[in-house]
């Protein structure tokens, strides 16, 4: 099988957030097709075919898809069909967003663990998940079985951070410090950097029309 590109793993996404909606709405027994579903997302039709193609045959002709077959098999496609116990580095304002935030629930993507210097937060339990000590994460890791670690600690702090979560044997990185992180290329690292992204959308508003 062709290996496919990052792009096409991220629509999938797309798709699924749309597809569990749909179901809602219309029911699990309705069909939609490939232009009708590129209609509501605004995706070329032959894109989608395209993105689904990575993974084998799906849907019918003349019938299209349905929507729950087409979910499930999406969600075992990314590996939403097991879940997966996450840890949050850093408990400033940004880290207790993301801890709040219930959609990772939904996808079975279970914060079980955060890690913080700082000494009056080890200990609390914060949304479930319990305050460790950087210090501790390689213990606590092997213990809660952790699979995904989220970076959401100061610049400064980051690679020493990610230094640890890849001893420690995690793999999947979700990096949300400013700063370009080293890691050993068995290890899947993801940067979201907000002020970059804040800063496109800053010269759009400014940019001659």
């Amino acid at each position: 099988m062709k290996r496919p590109p990052e792009i096409s793993i991220s629509r999938l996404a797309i798709y699924l957030r749309f597809l569990e909606d749909y179901i809602k709405e219309k029911g699990p027994q309705a069909t939609i097709n490939s232009r009708e579903l590129a209609h509501f997302l605004d995706i070329n039709h032959h894109q989608i075919r395209k993105d689904l193609s990575y993974f084998g045959k799906f849907g019918e002709r003349g019938v299209g898809y349905r929507p729950e077959e087409l979910k499930e098999k999406i969600n075992n496609i990314l590996g939403l069909d097991r879940g997966w116990n996450l840890c949050l580095c850093g408990m400033g304002n940004l880290g207790l967003a993301l801890l709040a935030y219930q959609g990772f629930r939904l996808m079975r993507l279970d914060i079980v663990a955060i890690f913080d210097s700082d000494k009056k937060k080890i200990g609390k339990v914060f949304q479930g998940a319990k305050v460790y000590s950087p210090e501790s994460i390689a213990l606590v890791a092997k213990r809660l079985n952790i699979d995904i670690a989220i970076i959401a600690v100061p610049q400064s702090a980051a690679q020493k951070i990610a230094d640890k979560l890849i001893h420690a044997g995690i793999r999947a990185i979700l990096n949300f410090a400013p700063v370009k992180l080293n890691v050993p290329r068995n290890v899947k690292l993801r940067n979201v950097d907000l002020a970059t992204e804040l800063i496109n959308l800053s010269y759009f508003l400014s940019s001659p029309k």
